[in-house]
């Protein structure tokens, strides 16, 4: 194996599998995958249908256990809402704290994860798709350009400097990860990226809104079906 790739099954995720598979070829990359208490288990069932669709090999890690006592909203153990609302809107409320969708630390401990099974399985890089939507204002701070280095820096030193972690977009927007899926073909209708666990996207979640945002600025509609019938 030559590349690994962080894979939940959502837009970010599938174009750097596209990506890893069109550079190294579908038997060269392996599919991380990973549980961890989320509320939108649908991720996992796009992610394995994606992986066929690409002839890659995937695997699961169930790291629910970890973030039990975390009262994230993304989580099945939270009683809160998930928020419908711009993540503009929600750093406004936390003045500047993480949204309540953070899960603590969650890309770090992914990433040192992945970093473990890509090394047992003689991968030389970990791919993942943090973008600078994401890290706008400290809603995910696990997704800036200085955690990107620093965790980066630390399996490439961890790992006797065999392992790298690529993260192709994260000086760029979700409309550039669009617009890269878009050129190598990526099956963004097999996507899921909403943070509800429902039959349809329900439109309205801070991860639904920047993802409808992006196909628009690329003039295109999201492929994917929406409770409200809208695009």
């Amino acid at each position: 194996m030559k590349a690994l790739v962080l894979f939940s099954g959502g837009l970010d995720s599938s174009v750097c599998l596209g990506l890893a598979v069109k550079k190294y070829g579908a038997d060269e990359v392996l599919a991380l995958s990973i549980y961890y208490g989320q509320k939108h288990k649908k991720e996992l069932e796009a992610s394995e249908k994606i992986a066929s669709f690409y002839g890659v090999k995937r695997i699961t890690l169930d790291l629910g256990e970890i973030f039990r006592g975390a009262d994230c909203s993304l989580l099945e153990g939270s009683a809160a809402d998930i928020p419908h609302e711009e993540y503009s809107d929600q750093l406004a409320k936390t003045n500047g704290a993480p949204v309540s969708t953070y899960v603590p630390f969650r890309n770090g401990l992914f990433l040192s994860s992945a970093a473990s099974v890509a090394i047992g399985n003689g991968c030389e890089v970990i791919y993942y798709g943090a973008h600078a939507d994401d890290a706008t204002g400290s809603a995910y701070p696990d997704t800036s350009v200085e955690f990107n280095k620093a965790i980066a820096d630390a399996i490439y030193v961890g790992s006797g400097k065999a392992l790298r972690v690529v993260a192709p977009f994260i000086g760029r927007s979700k409309a550039d990860v669009v617009a890269a899926g878009l050129e190598i073909g990526v099956p963004f209708a097999m996507t899921w990226s909403c943070y509800e666990g429902h039959e349809k996207a329900c439109g309205v979640c801070g991860t639904c809104r920047d993802r409808k945002r992006a196909f628009q600025e690329n003039g295109l509609a999201d492929p994917i079906a929406y409770e409200n019938g809208k695009d």
